[in-house]
């Protein structure tokens, strides 16, 4: 989760805690809070899928990474070994299982296997005579579909998480725009009563990333006071988002 977009999200959760210990049962205040709610428990939702989808892409990932090695060390290994056998037969026999060395991207070695197995069936009566096992050829296939699998739920893990993300800005963003619905409601309502109004400023408020250090000069970036300094005009630790 983007590092705003959860300032953000953690502000409206302050805002709804705040609006359920000092309720207001003025229409527009219970739609207001009701609308906050329902974004907020979409925002834990999308959230749980973003961190899915992260997760199915690692695991396929390695998953890719175990089956790829596999298959080279073993299966692919096998027709390449047949095939320099085979070639005293049919010399262009061999180069069909050359694995080539720039078959490097998951989609790449995918295309080559499977060509290889293609062409292990339509070569099979030579292979076999020069000590093709069909058990692997079999299983060559078999493990060639379950890395087609991986790559899929890989792919799907991804579009969840780049989906989950970028609705998370949105919704965020609706959050924001929910409390400043709120925010007139709520200076109106307690415009005499300035402790409550300043728990009101205080929860509203999305906290602002710190400044980091300017790496050239070793100090802080502009508009940030040395130690035991003035403070700047403008600061940045609080974002009113009301």
């Amino acid at each position: 989760m983007r590092a705003l977009t959860r300032r953000q999200l953690e502000m409206g959760q302050r805002v709804l805690e705040f609006s359920r210990q000092h309720a207001d049962p003025s229409p527009g205040y219970v739609a207001a809070a009701a609308r906050l709610q329902e974004r907020l428990e979409r925002a834990q939702q999308l959230a749980r899928q973003q961190v899915d989808g992260r997760s199915e892409v690692r695991t396929s990932t390695l998953r890719k990474a175990e089956l790829r090695r596999l298959m080279l060390s073993a299966h692919l290994h096998h027709l390449a070994t047949v095939a320099r056998f085979a070639a005293v037969e049919e010399p262009e026999v061999l180069q069909k299982f050359d694995f080539p060395p720039d078959a490097t991207t998951y989609l790449a070695f995918r295309t080559v296997a499977a060509g290889m197995v293609a062409e292990a069936e339509s070569r099979k009566e030579l292979l076999m005579k020069h000590g093709l096992s069909d058990e692997v050829l079999s299983n060559l296939k078999v493990v060639l579909d379950q890395f087609e699998s991986e790559v899929e739920q890989g792919a799907a893990g991804r579009l969840a998480h780049v989906g989950a993300t970028a609705e998370l800005v949105t919704v965020a963003e609706e959050v924001v725009q929910m409390v400043k619905v709120m925010n007139a409601l709520v200076r109106i309502r307690f415009a005499n009563q300035p402790e409550l109004l300043a728990a009101w400023e205080s929860a509203s408020n999305v906290v602002a990333t710190p400044r980091p250090e300017n790496p050239e000069t070793g100090g802080t970036t502009p508009g940030t006071p040395p130690s035991g300094g003035t403070p700047p005009q403008s600061t940045g630790d609080v974002q009113a988002a009301a």
